[in-house]
C-alpha cells in the first residue's frame, strides 16, 4: 500500500527534473478584519476560489500540433478568453478577448445559459465554453446570447446572426457548419454566416430542442443535447417535453415586484421530463431513434464515430443501463451491452468510446473495482480504480485512476504497451487530468507541495511545452497532515494552525467535511484545504475526513450507502474524530464543532442532532433536510422510489429530527437556489420552531446554490467563525489571521 504523505509546507520546492512555482512570500504577522483587501476570505471570494486564471477547457489539433484553452488574464480577472499554443514553439496568444467582441459591457447572459452554468458550477464570464472542428482549424462559441466563429489561421471572428439568445454553440467535426439553440429551437448556419435555417422547431413552450433536462446537466454529467455526425451533415437531437414535470416558482423575496423563475423539477416519486431522440439532417429531413422508453427513460449520453451512433439508457432505478446502436437511416436500434447492479451502475465520463478498429470501450465494476475494458479484455487489475475516462486517440485509451484513493493519475492503454502510467513533471503523488489527441497529451496536475496546477504539454511521452496559470498564490500556508484513520482507515486530513507544534497545545475541533455520496474532499491537492486551513487559523484544529459512500475505494464501499445516506456516514466522521484525538492529544473533544455545505450541510446539522453528545454546534450551509424534495436522479440512487421505499425518506429526514435539537445551530441557504431549493431550510427552521428548539437562520438574498458575490462569499466566513465561537466558548480574537 502506498505510503501516506505526512506533509508540512515547505516555502520554495525544488524537484529534480522540473521546475515547480515557488510560493511567493506573505507579510508577516495577523491582518486585522478592518484591513480586508488582502484578508484570505476576501482572496478567495475574489479569485472564485483560485480558479480565475487557470488553464482549463483544452483542445488539441487532429495532427497535435496546436491547443487551444480558455483562461483569464490574471488571477482575479473574471472576463476568460480563449487562447492558442504552439506545441513546437511554445508560444501562446490570445486568440479573443471578450472585451473586443462585447457589445456592452456588461454581459447579459440567456436563462438557458445562466441555467446551464449554475448546473456546471461555471464560476467566471466572458468565454466559458466553445467548440473546435477536428483539425483545430475553425472554433465557435456563444457571449451574450450572440454566436462567433473564430478561423485559428487568420484570427479573423465573424458573428453569426441570431435572435441575441443563443445557447450551446456546436461546430461541426469538418467545420462546416454551426448548430445552436435559441428559445427552444435548434439553428444551423454554414460557418461563413451563409444557409441558416432552423432544423427543428418545438412544438409548445412546454418543448424544447437541443438542451439536455434538468438531471441530466445536474446529475448526470451531461450538458448537452444534440451530437454532430462526424461528417458534419447530421445530428442526433434531444427533444426534451417537460409537461408532466412538476412546476416549482423560485422567488427573490428581497425584491417583490420581480415574477418568481418558474422551474420544472422532477422532485423524487414525480415524472421526469420525456426524452426522446431524433436524428436529423441538414436538409430538416428526420427520423425518432426507438427504444424501449417505458423501461429505460434516463438518456446519459451518446456518441457518434466513423463507426456509427451509440446511446446509452439507463432504467429509472438506475441499476441497469444499456449501450444502444442506432441505425441512423430508420431510428432503430440494437443493444451492444447492458450492465445491471443490485444497488446502481455509475455513470463514468468518457464512455462508450471505440478504438480504431472498433472495438468497444467501456467500464465494469469487478473484483471490487471499477476497471477499464476493451471490448471483451478487462484491461485494468484490480488495484488501479478508474475514475474517468478522458479520450481515445487512435489505439490509445487516456484515462485517471487512483492505486490510493486519496490521488488520481493519468495512464494509458493500448493492446502493445496494456496499462501505463503517464510520465509527470517530477511530481508524486497529487491529482490530475489530461487531454489527448495526435500523440499530444496535456497534463493538469494539482499536488500538496506547490500552488495551483501544473500544466505540460507532451508529445508522444515527452515534455514538449508549458502552459502558465495565472492563478493568485493563496496568502495563507498549509499546516497539514494526510492520515488514515481507526480500523476502516478513512482518509482523513489534519490541518493544525500555521505555526503550531502538535501536542504542544489543546484546540479546539471543527470537523469540515463533505462526507456523502459522489464527491471526494480528501485529495492530495493543496487548493483542496485551503478554507480548512483558515479555520485551522482562526485557533482550530480542522478534520476533513472522507467515509463511506465518498468515491475511489471501489463500488463496495461506494454502495454502503444504499437506502440509508445517513447512518454510516455520520458514524465514520464520529469515528475519524476518535481516532484523531487518539492519535494527536491537540483535539479538545469538549468543544467540537461540525460545518458543511449541501450534503455537508446535511450531515453537519445531523451530526448535532443525532449525536449531541459528541458534536456541540454546526453550520448547515443549503442542506437538503428532506430527500423528498430533492431530484428524482440523484436522490433515487440512493434512496430508492419513494412509493416503493418510504422508510428510507422518513429515516433520512431531518425535520423528523427537529425535536432532537439540544446544540447550537446555523442555518444558510442562498433564497434563489434552483438546486436545493430554499424550501429545505424554511420547513426545517419550521420544524425546529414547532418544536420550540432555538436556532439560527442566515438567509443569502438573492444567492443561488453557489454563493458567488465577493462581499456574500468573504462575509458568509467570517459570520460562521464568530458563530462558531460564541457557541464554543471561545473568546472573539482582535485580529484574524490570514
Amino acid at each position: 500500500m502506498p505510503k501516506v504523505p505526512t506533509w508540512r509546507r515547505p516555502t520554495t520546492i525544488a524537484s529534480a527534473g522540473a521546475r515547480m512555482p515557488a510560493r511567493r512570500a506573505r507579510p508577516a504577522g495577523p491582518i486585522s478584519y478592518i484591513e480586508r483587501v488582502d484578508s484570505f476570505p476576501r482572496q478567495q471570494a475574489r479569485t472564485r476560489r483560485f480558479s480565475l486564471g487557470v488553464p482549463r477547457n483544452f483542445a488539441i489539433a487532429a495532427d497535435g500540433s496546436r491547443v487551444a484553452f480558455l483562461r483569464t488574464r490574471t488571477g482575479s480577472d473574471q472576463s476568460t478568453c480563449l487562447w492558442q499554443l504552439d506545441v513546437a514553439t511554445g508560444r501562446t496568444d490570445v486568440l479573443v478577448d471578450p472585451a473586443d467582441v462585447l457589445r456592452e459591457s456588461s454581459e447579459a447572459v440567456p436563462p438557458e445559459e445562466r441555467m446551464r452554468r449554475e448546473r456546471s458550477r461555471e464560476r467566471a464570464g466572458g468565454i466559458v465554453r466553445y467548440t473546435a472542428d477536428r483539425a483545430l482549424t475553425r472554433v465557435a462559441f456563444d457571449l451574450a446570447g450572440h454566436v462567433y466563429v473564430v478561423d485559428m489561421g487568420s484570427r479573423a471572428i465573424k458573428e453569426i446572426h441570431t435572435g441575441g439568445e443563443a445557447v450551446d454553440p456546436r461546430i461541426a467535426p469538418t467545420g462546416t457548419s454551426v448548430a445552436y439553440v435559441e428559445r427552444g429551437a435548434l439553428h444551423v448556419v454554414a460557418v461563413d454566416g451563409d444557409a441558416a435555417r432552423t432544423l427543428v422547431q418545438p412544438e409548445s413552450s412546454e418543448v424544447t430542442y437541443g438542451l439536455a433536462e434538468f438531471v441530466a446537466a445536474e446529475e448526470m454529467g451531461r450538458q448537452h443535447g444534440f451530437w454532430w455526425s462526424p461528417d458534419g451533415l447530421q445530428l442526433l437531437v434531444a427533444r426534451v417535453d417537460v409537461s408532466r414535470v412538476q412546476r416549482w416558482h423560485i422567488a427573490d423575496p428581497s425584491n417583490p415586484g420581480n415574477r418568481p423563475v418558474e422551474v420544472a423539477y422532477p422532485r423524487a416519486g414525480t415524472d421526469n421530463a420525456d426524452v426522446t431522440l431524433h436524428v436529423v439532417r441538414l436538409d430538416g429531413a428526420r427520423v425518432e431513434v426507438g427504444w424501449d422508453r417505458s423501461q429505460f427513460e434516463y438518456v446519459t449520453t451518446a456518441n457518434w464515430s466513423s463507426h456509427g451512433l451509440l446511446v446509452v439508457v439507463q432504467t429509472r432505478d438506475q441499476r441497469t443501463m444499456r449501450i444502444l446502436e442506432v441505425d441512423t437511416d430508420t431510428g432503430a436500434t440494437s443493444v451492444v451491452r447492458e450492465d445491471h447492479d443490485e444497488s446502481w451502475i455509475d455513470i463514468v465520463g468518457g464512455v462508450p468510446e471505440r478504438l480504431t478498429d472498433g472495438t468497444l470501450i467501456w467500464t465494469v465494476d469487478q473484483g471490487g473495482a471499477k476497471r477499464l475494458v476493451a471490448g471483451d479484455e478487462v484491461a485494468t487489475l484490480r488495484d488501479l480504480e478508474v475514475r474517468d475516462v478522458l479520450d481515445v486517440d487512435g489505439d490509445v485509451v487516456l484515462f485517471t485512476a487512483s492505486l490510493e484513493p486519496t490521488e488520481i493519475g493519468v495512464y494509458t492503454w493500448s493492446r502493445p504497451t496494456g496499462v501505463r502510467a503517464f510520465p509527470g513533471p517530477g511530481i508524486d503523488g497529487g491529482v490530475a487530468g489530461a487531454r489527448r489527441r495526435g500523440g499530444t497529451t496535456v497534463v493538469v496536475r494539482r499536488g500538496l507541495d506547490f500552488d495551483g496546477a501544473v500544466i505540460t504539454v507532451h508529445q508522444h511521452d515527452r515534455e514538449a511545452a508549458r502552459i502558465e496559470s495565472f492563478a493568485e498564490t493563496p496568502a495563507i500556508s498549509l499546516n497539514l497532515k494526510m492520515t488514515r484513520l481507526g480500523t476502516r482507515e478513512l482518509r482523513a486530513a489534519v490541518l493544525f494552525p500555521s505555526g503550531h507544534q502538535p501536542g504542544s497545545a489543546k484546540l479546539p475541533v471543527l470537523l469540515d467535511p463533505y462526507g456523502g455520496p459522489g464527491f471526494q474532499k480528501v485529495t492530495a491537492s493543496a487548493g483542496a484545504h485551503l478554507t480548512s486551513q483558515w479555520f485551522a487559523d482562526q485557533g482550530f484544529v480542522v478534520l476533513v475526513a472522507d467515509g463511506r459512500g465518498t468515491p475511489g475505494r471501489g463500488p463496495e464501499w461506494a454502495r454502503t450507502v444504499r437506502g440509508d445516506v445517513a447512518t454510516a456516514v455520520l458514524e465514520d466522521q464520529v469515528d475519524a474524530l476518535r481516532a484523531a484525538a487518539a492519535e494527536w492529544p491537540d483535539f479538545d473533544l469538549s468543544r467540537v464543532a461540525i460545518r458543511g455545505w449541501s450534503y455537508g450541510g446535511y450531515l453537519a446539522a445531523l451530526a448535532v442532532l443525532r449525536r449531541p453528545d459528541v458534536f456541540h454546534v454546526a453550520s448547515a450551509g443549503a442542506a437538503p433536510s428532506d430527500w423528498l424534495l430533492y431530484d428524482t436522479h440523484y436522490t433515487e440512487r440512493y434512496l430508492g422510489h419513494p412509493d416503493d421505499e418510504p422508510a428510507n425518506y422518513a429515516g433520512m429526514s431531518l425535520l423528523a429530527d427537529a425535536a432532537r435539537l439540544e446544540r447550537p445551530l446555523m442555518l444558510i441557504h442562498g433564497m434563489s437556489d434552483d438546486n436545493v431549493v430554499v424550501a429545505h431550510m424554511l420547513r426545517f427552521s419550521g420544524a425546529l420552531l414547532a418544536a420550540g428548539r432555538e436556532h439560527t437562520v442566515l438567509p443569502i438574498t438573492g444567492a443561488t446554490h453557489m454563493a458567488n458575490d465577493d462581499a456574500v462569499a468573504e462575509n458568509l466566513l467570517l459570520i460562521e467563525l464568530a458563530f462558531l465561537r460564541r457557541a464554543l466558548g471561545i473568546e472573539p480574537q482582535a485580529t484574524a489571521r490570514r
